[in-house]
């Protein structure tokens, strides 16, 4: 029997880190283990691929080069200050730079022939507005896999003529994939029975964790993105300031800002490191006592960074923007984790259930 050629799109793929990126690659190296014919398009860069495409049998191709100032899977990009300026003042009337994924996207997957399934993923979503484009149908099934809503994402500002857009592919597509259940909210009903939850892939192989021993001073940990007054650690990093015990609070994040402001109070209590590997990140947070996790302002949206703390194994505390949990905290300092977040089963983030679901839905459709 012919192998299932699968085309998986997406912005970036590894070596880049984000949850997209992991996204794709991990669905890439399990599709192809399982012997599916995968080809994984994506803003390559200069990175050298042929190494992990001998390892993993993925076909990696190049989307092209941005123009417009899109991060490459180095972390390169144009700094054209031009296109800086364009989009801070007018970016989200144009979704500039992102709209020019639709562009590179369309140019690339009709060259394509005998698509069996093709999996768009998004965040930007401007890639899932590429196959609109599409001058001839060239795949029997298309699943557009979504981290975020576009539309009814309570983070970010969209004009209203976008969602002409966004209803013509929902309606286009086969099936929506989302990550968490609640995130339904944030798409239109008349297309919600096209989608399906699928969460966060991960290869519990590759997870190794440390032997925890108790720190000598309560040691806590961050990691993820911040939005300001959304998913913000003001308030909480203003109480940390007045405390007077000794602690060590490690953050890994690309929000900087919102930390450094708090460097000079805190002093080495508190420590802003840049994102590491996944496996890497996983292994230090076992190490510590708890961790933090600063809740979304939203019933859409689930921070993808709790997969990791999940599988670390540590107590979590959640908090809210406004920091209402400071008995909480002061239990947690104690030792006292009566109050951490739920564990949830883990088992769904398992890349090989995963990946399973997706072929599910392939079966579905083709």
């Amino acid at each position: 029997m012919e192998k299932l050629k699968i085309v998986i799109v997406s912005a970036n793929c590894h070596p880049f880190l984000s949850p997209r990126a992991h996204r794709s690659t991990e669905l890439a190296k399990e599709l192809s283990k399982r012997g599916y014919n995968v080809h994984l398009y994506s803003l390559l860069g200069n990175y050298d691929y042929s190494k992990i495409a001998e390892r993993t049998g993925i076909t990696f191709k190049n989307l092209g080069n941005s123009r417009f100032g899109l991060q490459d899977n180095t972390q390169n990009r144009n700094r054209n200050i031009i296109y800086r300026a364009f989009a801070r003042f007018l970016g989200k009337f144009f979704a500039f730079p992102y709209i020019e994924l639709t562009y590179l996207v369309k140019k690339q997957i009709s060259k394509e022939k005998d698509i069996d399934v093709l999996i768009t993923i998004a965040h930007p979503h401007s890639i899932h507005w590429a196959i609109l484009l599409l001058k001839k149908k060239n795949y029997k099934c298309w699943i557009a896999d979504c981290g975020d809503p576009f539309m009814g994402d309570p983070f970010n500002f969209h004009p209203f003529y976008f969602k002409y857009v966004e209803k013509k592919w929902c309606k286009k597509v086969d099936f929506i994939t989302i990550p968490f259940e609640k995130g339904k909210s944030g798409y239109y009903p008349e297309f919600r029975d096209k989608i399906k939850v699928i969460p966060q892939g991960f290869n519990f192989d590759e997870v190794k964790l440390a032997k925890y021993e108790v720190n000598s001073i309560p040691t806590f940990a961050y990691s993820g993105t911040i939005y300001e007054n959304k998913r913000d650690p003001l308030k909480f990093l203003e109480y940390l300031s007045i405390l007077k015990f000794d602690f060590k609070f490690i953050v890994y994040t690309k929000s900087k800002k919102y930390f450094e402001r708090y460097r000079l109070d805190l002093g080495d209590k508190l420590q802003i490191k840049d994102y590491i590997p996944r496996t890497e990140l996983i292994y230090e947070l076992s190490k510590m006592d708890f961790l933090i996790n600063i809740k979304n302002n939203s019933e859409v949206q689930l921070p993808s960074k709790l997969i990791d703390y999940y599988l670390s194994g540590r107590p979590i505390l959640e908090i809210a923007t406004s920091f209402d949990e400071q008995q909480n905290f002061e239990s947690f300092i104690k030792r006292d984790y009566t109050s951490q977040l739920f564990k949830q089963d883990v088992s769904n983030y398992d890349i090989k259930n995963v990946t399973s679901n997706f072929i599910n839905l392939f079966w579905k459709c083709i």
